[in-house]
């Protein structure tokens, strides 16, 4: 794979320059990038997914709701519509994608939609919102977003990573330079605070940039269609967990570490699942599942012995509170 991806430098290189060449045109205004008059927060990545953009996405959510009208916007990942489209509790995956339908039932009453067009959809979300959050927009340059979030995780740091196809990356890690936060993602539980401080030092920040580390965490409770249980539960039974997200090793070494017992149905990231994956899955006496793959299962099995274990971005080194009043100081100051 490793001498593979070497042979594939060259088509990086022409790729690179491609991607290169057009953030210089956005950045001389050669290229036209609109702002608006609401706080629009643009949460995105450098590299190809699996980054915690949803866990994030939820994070702000949760804070923000508490004084703002908050609304989301996001492409809608392999939905089978086009257009502008709001998404509500009984939207389907079809109609609007697995991720904004996750957000939309987990936040009720915040406005969820999704559009290709992100011109567009903030146009018909602003009426009614004092912040917009775009979901995976870090590439979307015909946006000027009043904040830029941007995330790498841990064990695949962007500034040590290539541009597609010889490596992983959306664009050169030159990139990065236009994130206001940088937020290093999925840090292992133990992680010592030399090893934050020498990724931060390895990043080599620009003076207006902040970074901040975090983790996953997991509920203490397994979510079904209409209960709540222990996730203990599970200890004494064999299940099946089914992923169908890009990297779900930190949810397989959880269970693992926790003396679960599992078989494991690993499938591509937003996987359609077909007639004949559902029907095998419809065997199985319990699933369980992420978040994201529970929207897109429980209508198709119909099955009550399906559950999803919720995760949560948790902030390391006590800088939950500061993160937080960053945000908010930055949307208080956009609208001042």
């Amino acid at each position: 794979m490793k001498l593979l991806r070497k042979l594939l430098l060259p088509f990086s290189w022409i790729y690179g320059s491609v991607l290169a060449l057009r953030n210089l045109f956005f950045d001389l205004d050669w290229f036209e990038s609109k702002s608006y008059n609401k706080p629009i927060i643009c949460v995105g990545n450098l590299s190809t997914g699996g980054t915690g953009k949803s866990p994030m996405i939820e994070f702000l959510i949760g804070f923000l709701r508490e004084e703002y009208q908050v609304a989301v916007l996001s492409r809608g990942y392999k939905r089978k519509t086009r257009g502008f489209k709001e998404v509500f509790t009984n939207s389907t995956v079809e109609e609007v994608g697995d991720e904004p339908l996750q957000f939309k039932k987990k936040f009720p009453n915040i406005r969820v939609a999704v559009c290709a067009n992100r011109q567009e959809g903030i146009e018909k979300l602003k009426i009614k919102a004092d912040v917009i959050l775009l979901d995976d927009a870090f590439q979307h340059r015909k946006v000027k977003a009043s904040l830029n979030i941007l995330l790498t995780t841990f064990s695949d740091l962007f500034y040590k990573d290539l541009v597609l196809p010889a490596g992983n990356l959306r664009e050169s890690k030159a990139g990065a330079r236009r994130a206001d936060v940088i937020v290093v993602t999925k840090c292992p539980e133990k992680v010592s605070y030399a090893r934050l401080q020498e990724i931060q030092f390895e990043m080599k920040l620009k003076p207006h940039q902040k970074i901040y580390f975090s983790k996953i965490g997991y509920a203490e409770n397994i979510i079904g269609i209409s209960e709540k249980l222990p996730i203990k539960y599970l200890l004494e039974k064999k299940f099946t967990l089914v992923t169908g997200i890009a990297n779900p090793k930190l949810l397989v070494d959880f269970l693992k570490e926790n003396n679960f017992k599992f078989d494991h149905k690993k499938y591509a990231d937003h996987h359609h699942f077909t007639t004949s994956e559902i029907d095998d899955l419809k065997e199985k006496e319990i699933i369980l599942t992420t978040e994201k793959d529970f929207v897109r299962l429980q209508p198709k099995l119909e099955k009550f012995a399906i559950y999803y274990l919720p995760i949560k971005t948790i902030i390391l080194k006590k800088q939950e509170r500061f993160f937080k009043d960053f945000v908010v100081e930055e949307i208080e100051k956009f609208n001042s």
